[in-house]
C-alpha cells in the first residue's frame, strides 16, 4: 500500500482484528512475532495490556481492540505482536493476523480529513473491492497523558 509522502511511495504493513483491517507505515514496524507471555503492568493506562520481554527489551503491549472499540477477546496462541516504533518508544500491538506488506496508488487512498475532520489516529483509508483498510498514524495513537502514564508505570515497575 503506497502513499506519496513528499513524493515518495511508502509501503504499509496490514493487519487484522476480526473484519477490521489496519495499516501502519512499514518504516514504523520493527518486526512481527508470535504472541508471548504478557506480564501485568500495574498503574498503566487501560489501553496497556501489560509488558513483554523481547530479547531483553521490555516493551509495553497495547490493546488495539480497546482503542478501536472492538469487542474484547482473550489472546490466543495464533495472535501476533507487531513491534512498532512511535517517536517516544517501541510498542507491541496485539493483532489477530498480519496480512502482509502492500502498496497502493495514491488515488486509492482517501485522506482521513475528507471523511471526518479530527480522526486522531487515522491518516487515510484505502478503498478495496473487498472492503476498507485504515491507515494508522502510530505517533498520534497514544495521547500525551497515556504516554506519560506508561512512562510512569514502567519506571515504577523497574521495567524502564
Amino acid at each position: 500500500m503506497g502513499h506519496y509522502w513528499g513524493g515518495q511511495m511508502a509501503n504499509h504493513v496490514v493487519f487484522c482484528f476480526d473484519r477490521l483491517r489496519v495499516a501502519l507505515h512499514l518504516a514504523c514496524v520493527e518486526r512481527v512475532v508470535r504472541v508471548v507471555d504478557i506480564a501485568p503492568l500495574p498503574d498503566a493506562p487501560d489501553i496497556v495490556l501489560g509488558i513483554v520481554n523481547l530479547e531483553g527489551r521490555i516493551i509495553p503491549v497495547i490493546n488495539m481492540r480497546k482503542r478501536f472499540r472492538l469487542p474484547e477477546r482473550d489472546i490466543v496462541l495464533s495472535d501476533q505482536l507487531v513491534i512498532a516504533r512511535t517517536r517516544q518508544r517501541s510498542v507491541a500491538l496485539v493483532t489477530d493476523a498480519v496480512s502482509g506488506i502492500f502498496e497502493y496508488a495514491e488515488p486509492d487512498i482517501v485522506v482521513a480529513e475528507t471523511i471526518l475532520p479530527g480522526l486522531e489516529y487515522i491518516d487515510g483509508v484505502v478503498k478495496l473491492s473487498d472492503g476498507l483498510i485504515l491507515i494508522h498514524n502510530l505517533d498520534r495513537f497514544l495521547s500525551l497523558e497515556e504516554a506519560a502514564s506508561i512512562d510512569s508505570a514502567m519506571a515504577t515497575s523497574g521495567a524502564a
